[in-house]
């Protein structure tokens, strides 16, 4: 019989431990901070907790999270992939997910960090001495195979060359389903900036029951990027910014550019639209007081949302719960918050108008 673990580990972005600390330290005060390295933390679970495989952290800055079982360490990858299936132990297993902490922002690494390379080495070596491989699924250790839900997943987190620490979880949410939380994302040759992946992973977290040729409108469209993404899926898009589109999306048969301030269209514009997205360089409380007026109003019936809030000071994250309570006033019932692997310093807000449910916190 296997031993109940005794700790917790997360995965976050490089340079944002301190706000995910906070964040668990508010949710979970019975959690204990017992280790960290950029990008990843570990915390000691009360003897008296028990928490379900699948147990929601419920958190917006902690990437992934599952069960510590400890760490392995040395300079001989085959001897360490021994050591990691003696330390995951006898527990049931469908999937291997094998990734390395965050070096920095994806942004700022081309090709990947030298931790993802020896990440992509300890899986081959994690794979070849596996004791039981016919109790995996098929494609296991592929990392662009997500893990279906209610798989038990064997994690396997590369902190440096020579220590990767072990754990498990058992998918349930998208993000869970993933190596790190991470969707295997490569941008278009043609995409005309990075936001392209901002919007696409956003897309795919949230998963919004948007329909075919559903129309949008975004706020901070230049120059393209997302309206890109949105233009991809078949979808219609208003891009209202007062700066110049790249040619690609501005010539777009389905793209309309608005070239003012959010602030200054005249809101009739958005009377068709049923979807609305906001990517905008200024605080928060601007970007909430600017989509208030739009959706808000008595002529506009907007449906859904993916708003990326900006944190120009860490310190505002600990307004994060008042800015979701506020998008909940204006009417959306189901809302999502997280710091998407693409976002630097930033979250992204989903928000749709649904009966309301939400999945609590499951404990024995």
């Amino acid at each position: 019989m296997t031993d109940k673990p005794q700790f917790l580990f997360t995965t976050g972005q490089n340079g944002g431990e301190a706000v995910l600390k906070r964040e668990l330290a508010r949710k979970w005060p019975e959690f204990r901070f017992a280790f960290s390295r950029p990008g990843f933390l570990t915390f000691k679970l009360p003897p008296d907790t028990e928490l379900y495989d699948d147990f929601d952290l419920d958190s917006i800055f902690a990437r992934s999270h599952g069960f510590s079982l400890g760490k392995v360490a040395g300079d001989d990858a085959s001897l360490m992939a021994e050591n990691v299936w003696k330390t995951f132990g006898d527990r049931p297993c469908r999937r291997v997910h094998v990734w390395a902490r965050e070096v920095a922002a994806p942004s700022e690494i081309q090709g990947g960090s030298p931790l993802d390379r020896i990440a992509s080495r300890a899986r081959c070596a994690i794979q070849t001495t596996c004791p039981w491989p016919e109790r995996l699924a098929e494609g296991a250790y592929d990392p662009t195979h997500p893990a279906d839900p209610g798989d038990f997943v064997l994690d396997c987190v590369v902190v440096e060359p020579d220590q990767w620490w072990v754990g498990y979880h058992r998918a349930h949410g998208v993000s869970s389903q993933w190596p790190g939380g991470m969707f295997p994302l490569e941008m278009p040759c043609d995409a005309v900036s990075r936001a392209w992946l901002k919007m696409e992973e956003a897309l795919r977290w949230a998963r919004l029951p948007i329909p075919a040729e559903a129309r949008f409108a975004e706020l901070g469209s230049a120059p393209g990027g997302s309206s890109q993404a949105l233009l991809g899926r078949g979808w219609y898009v208003i891009g209202v910014d007062p700066a110049e589109m790249a040619p690609a999306v501005a010539e777009h048969p389905r793209f309309t550019h608005i070239r003012r301030r959010a602030s200054q269209v005249r809101r009739r514009e958005f009377r068709r639209i049923r979807w609305l997205t906001a990517d905008m360089n200024v605080a928060p409380s601007y970007t909430l007081s600017v989509v208030e007026d739009i959706v808000t109003h008595p002529e506009v019936n907007v449906r859904g949302m993916l708003l990326t809030l900006k944190l120009p000071q860490w310190d505002l994250a600990d307004h994060i719960p008042e800015y979701l309570d506020r998008v909940r006033s204006w009417g959306y019932n189901r809302i999502q918050a997280r710091q998407l692997q693409h976002n630097r310093q930033e979250i992204c807000v989903a928000a749709l108008q649904q009966p309301f449910y939400r999945k609590g916190l499951r404990r024995r």
